[in-house]
């Protein structure tokens, strides 16, 4: 099965910075991220619940006085979301303004003032990209599946590494290059849950850690991992946990929905895991180089 050429789309940084910032950021920014330039509060929180921005970029020379209350609301309510102060140019208040934007609760704080620094703050947001919760669900797999077939490996790679709008076992097997038939019937020969319970269920891992930010609604979740409508993820949470999405959002946060992952349909398997080759493809990597 011919498979198409990933497409590479940039991180979107929602920014509140100074002219001469937004020049440079934006020149620093080529080929890793999208700034997109706000000069309100309320703006950079329109773009985060509306999935227009995955991170926030804030200069220490606009973002102290009547700003700051916004800030720390802004913080409080998306403590999961990567939010950088930025230090261009020195300043007699400079520390001050740095020191309150600290007390807001952030806690990254790249000094641009040195080259170094543009690296530095490329490297911060772009690793903000691949998620937390990804990175801890697949070094948890990495351990728990040691020992199995580099294709078992890389179909619970794609699982935590796809895009969202990677939602059924159709656009999950395109991104593995294989027929869905093939994937679920190997599935089913091993004596395995099927693959679209294993795809729901780590869908549901990036949901609970989404909702770990007080700010986003249930619509706004939904609207995040690319579900149809906010019924079609309450639908989603019922069918898998029997459970309302407002249940789910109470009892599950990030870790406890990846443990609920491993309990359910990993440790209980891996016998039949260790020996599932569900692709057919050339051999990848496996676990332990593809983390490092």
């Amino acid at each position: 099965m011919q498979q198409a050429p990933p497409q590479h789309t940039l991180l979107a940084v929602s920014t509140i910075l100074t002219p001469g910032e937004r020049m440079r950021v934006d020149a620093a920014g080529e080929g890793s991220y999208r700034a997109i330039h706000r000069d309100g509060v309320a703006e950079l929180v329109r773009d985060l619940k509306t999935k227009r921005a995955s991170a926030v970029l804030l200069s220490v020379a606009r973002c102290d006085g009547p700003m700051q209350p916004g800030i720390c609301a802004m913080v409080r309510e998306f403590p999961r979301i990567a939010t950088v102060a930025l230090v261009s140019q020195a300043a007699p208040d400079a520390t001050r303004a740095a020191l309150s934007l600290g007390t807001s609760g952030i806690t990254q704080l790249v000094d641009v003032r040195e080259p170094t620094g543009w690296h530095e703050l490329r490297r911060l947001l772009v690793e903000s990209r691949g998620g937390e919760i990804q990175r801890e669900a697949l070094t948890q797999l990495a351990i728990d599946l040691a020992g199995a077939e580099p294709e078992c490996w890389r179909f619970f790679e794609a699982l935590f590494t796809a895009p969202p709008r990677v939602a059924t076992v159709r656009a999950l097997s395109f991104e593995l290059g294989v027929l869905p038939s093939t994937l679920m019937s190997r599935f089913f020969r091993t004596g395995l849950p099927a693959p679209k319970r294993y795809l729901a269920t780590a869908r549901l891992i990036r949901a609970a850690r989404l909702f770990e930010n007080p700010g986003f609604s249930i619509a706004n979740v939904a609207n995040h991992l690319d579900y149809s409508s906010p019924q079609s993820f309450g639908r989603h949470v019922r069918t898998l946990l029997g459970i309302t999405a407002g249940d789910f959002r109470d009892r599950f946060d990030g870790a406890g929905m990846l443990r609920h992952f491993l309990e359910t349909l990993v440790r209980p398997y891996l016998p039949e895991l260790r020996r599932l080759r569900p692709i057919g493809a050339a051999a990848v990597s496996p676990p332990a180089a593809r983390l490092q």
